[in-house]
């Protein structure tokens, strides 16, 4: 008998630049097991987008009708575009034992937990080690004005209001401390009794086996 599981929904949030996007792609470097959610949306595909691939890109009419159906983890309407997580894929995924990361804010996050998959839900926030660490990554880029990131700043001060509601929270100091703060976590939450289903049949037999002696 082969051990098996079912997948997890693995929820990881963080203000912008405390460097969620690059332990996310360290986790997926890691294990091939994890698989990075992919998002609907009703925005129009940029050049070399494919469709499954960066997104689901579905007409407006077909986004509501998929929520209303209840097809949708949780959505969420930005800039007069809606996005959101399609359930069918991530069920497939968890079906095969599959691991889905799921880059989203603490109201999706929050969406997910009170969705029927919400039992298999885990949730992780990352913290920067402190704020000017976190206004300098944000100026690092080059991107975006002083406006632009005073209002990124104030953005992530209410994102970091959240903390507490999250199972686990990791306080990224440098990245790869942080990567392996993330990989014992994943690894403890997999082996939980209650997330190995084969374990019911594996002692039976070894009860077999212990009357058979």
């Amino acid at each position: 008998m082969t051990p098996t599981r079912r997948g997890l929904l693995i929820i990881l949030s963080s203000p912008s630049g405390a460097g969620k996007s690059t332990l996310a792609k360290r986790l997926m470097a890691w294990d091939a097991n994890l698989r990075f959610s992919v998002s609907a949306t009703t925005r129009a595909p940029r050049p070399g987008e494919t469709d499954g691939v960066e997104y689901y890109f579905r007409s407006k009419h077909d986004f509501e009708q998929m929520v209303a159906e209840g097809e949708m983890l949780e959505h969420a309407e930005v800039f007069g575009n809606f996005y959101g997580t399609p359930k069918a894929p991530v069920e497939a995924a968890m079906k095969a034992g599959q691991d889905t990361l799921f880059d989203v804010d603490w109201q999706g996050g929050q969406q997910i937990r009170r969705s029927s998959l919400g039992k298999d839900v885990i949730s992780i926030f990352i913290l920067p080690p402190s704020i000017a660490e976190l206004e300098s990554r944000l100026r690092g880029r080059a991107q975006d004005s002083d406006a632009v990131i005073a209002g990124r700043m104030a953005k992530s001060m209410h994102e970091i209001s959240h903390w507490a509601e999250y199972d686990y929270v990791v306080v990224n100091h440098d990245a790869d401390q942080a990567a392996e703060e993330l990989k014992v976590i994943l690894r403890a939450e997999r082996a939980r009794a209650e997330r190995q289903p084969w374990l019911t049949e594996f002692v039976r037999g070894l009860n077999k086996e212990f009357e058979a002696r």
